[in-house]
């Protein structure tokens, strides 16, 4: 058995990539992100806890070489925030928007790994009419990568979330990346992903009031004990009787009709359908409701829906938690791409 493959992590968040690849073998050199909270969540989830808090688009490259002391890199990952490519006609302009993919492709560059994988929105494939999609492919490929680029669901690969991220992978030396197969038949529900949570909150390190029910919160609760971030936000009485309302897996339109713009959001008052994956879990949680109780759900369920084990511990505000998780890359489908990248490495 050779070596680790060694891994740096780019815009890491609390690191749902990297715990995907750690969990498939790799190892996870170094993570670097300019949000501190989310870097104190990395740290204490990781086996290696080695962080940069940094803003990418200004980092010198020398430096993050420092930091993982010199040693070879054989894969980047990472989401640069799409929010910004800033494009004029159907190319990426010089502007200061674009530095943070810009930065990315820096990286690559110096370190010249073997592979990178850069998530995404899927609206990354069609802005500016596939002007961001076609310089992404063009600025890999001129330092030498195929690139092949797919949207995943992430409800095919065990995650109970019907999540879609594009996913590009770069190779060297002309391989290309042939995408990993759907791994189940039948998406995870999100009743299987949490129905042994309870209605009410349980303060860190609390006892699980009951054993798991499901394959799935098995596979969650594996070596651990105890439950953490599963914290409930207590809504006003009116709320809770708009969302009473809601059935399973209603929304908005099933309120009478003069509750129906109370929010102006076309999200608003959605009630997750038990029988179903969960919808993308966003930064914001207050317009998803739990399936069955009156509440948004706590950060351990949405951390469930993004298939994050119960052993991961959120560290920061209920607000930081939920924008943590919504942000980040669910594990069980980075595990799969992380394991597909190996085999083909190969």
């Amino acid at each position: 058995m050779g070596r680790k493959l060694n891994i740096i992590d780019l815009f890491c968040g609390c690191g749902g990539l990297s715990l995907g690849f750690e969990n498939a073998g790799y190892n996870v050199l170094l993570g670097i992100d300019m949000w501190e909270d989310a870097l104190k969540t990395y740290r204490r989830n990781h086996k290696n806890d080695n962080t940069l808090c940094a803003d990418l688009a200004t980092l010198p490259v020398e430096e993050v070489n420092k930091a993982i002391n010199y040693e070879k890199v054989d894969v980047i990952i990472g989401g640069p925030p799409c929010q910004g490519f800033s494009i004029a006609g159907k190319r990426i302009v010089d502007d200061d928007r674009n530095n943070l993919y810009k930065s990315f492709v820096r990286m690559v560059a110096f370190f010249k790994p073997k592979a990178f994988v850069l998530e995404n929105v899927p609206n990354i494939l069609s802005i500016g009419d596939g002007a961001v999609r076609e310089a992404i492919i063009k600025d890999f490929s001129e330092l030498g990568y195929k690139v092949t680029y797919k949207v995943l669901l992430a409800a095919d690969y065990g995650v109970p979330q019907n999540r879609r991220r594009a996913i590009f992978v770069g190779m060297l030396e002309g391989k290309e990346f042939a995408f990993p197969q759907p791994t189940v038949n039948h998406p995870v529900t999100s009743k299987e992903a949490i129905s042994d949570l309870p209605e009410e909150g349980i303060e860190d390190g609390g006892n699980y009031p009951s054993p798991p029910l499901t394959d799935y919160q098995r596979l969650m609760r594996r070596g651990c004990e105890k439950l953490y971030n599963h914290e409930i936000t207590i809504h006003n009485d009116r709320t809770k009787e708009i969302i009473a309302m809601v059935p399973d897996g209603g929304n908005y339109k099933d309120l009478p009709v003069e509750l129906q713009n109370t929010r102006k959001v076309h999200i608003a008052w959605t009630r997750l359908n038990s029988k179903r994956p969960s919808i993308t879990i966003d930064t914001g949680h207050f317009h998803h409701f739990h399936y069955e109780y009156n509440r948004v759900p706590s950060a351990r369920e949405s951390a469930r829906f993004q298939s994050f084990p119960d052993s991961f511990v959120f560290i920061g505000n209920k607000t930081s938690k939920l924008k943590q998780i919504g942000n980040a890359v669910p594990p069980l489908m980075a595990e799969v791409i992380a394991n597909e990248i190996k085999k083909q490495l190969k």
